[in-house]
């Protein structure tokens, strides 16, 4: 099918001139801004994490600050001493109930964990370090060296000239 032409007026091309320039400087414009605009936006987020963990400090520094005013009061102290050290205050009659089979009690982790491990985890820590002494001692000596094949020669008889 032919084209309608109307006489005088050249056909006109679709992208001119200006409107590639125009497409090149907005291009050139995207491709500028894109490296700031992903910093800007890591540095958002690096700056809410700061406000966040400064926020979780400022919280252990309130509880730190009643703990340490819990401490301050004498009482406290005294229960304290009691319950974690076993004290006993004059008079008092102290006693420790202790589990008779604290391996029936306590459950590992792991199924297949052996026993000879629990075991060791109610051993008192001067055990282990005393254990750990005698297998020093009784680990094997270096065989001295063994006798060479051949027999040393004998040494020279010095001479007397006489």
């Amino acid at each position: 099918m032919a084209r309608w032409r109307i006489p005088g007026l050249a056909a006109r091309p679709r992208f001119t001139s200006r409107a590639t320039v125009l497409v090149l400087v907005l291009c050139s414009l995207v491709a500028i801004l894109a490296y700031p605009a992903r910093q800007f936006i890591a540095q958002r987020s690096e700056l809410a994490e700061q406000r966040a963990q400064a926020e979780q400090v400022r919280q252990q520094v309130e509880q730190l600050t009643r703990d340490r005013a819990r401490w301050q009061d004498p009482e406290y102290v005294k229960a304290q001493a009691r319950e974690r050290l076993h004290y006993a205050l004059p008079g008092d009659t102290p006693f420790v109930s202790v589990d008779p089979s604290p391996s029936a009690t306590v459950k590992s982790s792991s199924t297949g964990a052996a026993p000879a491990t629990q075991a060791k985890a109610f051993k008192p820590w001067y055990a282990g370090f005393w254990e750990s002494v005698d297998l020093a001692d009784a680990a094997p000596r270096p065989a001295p060296p063994a006798a060479e094949a051949h027999p040393p020669h004998p040494r020279p008889s010095p001479k007397t000239d006489r």
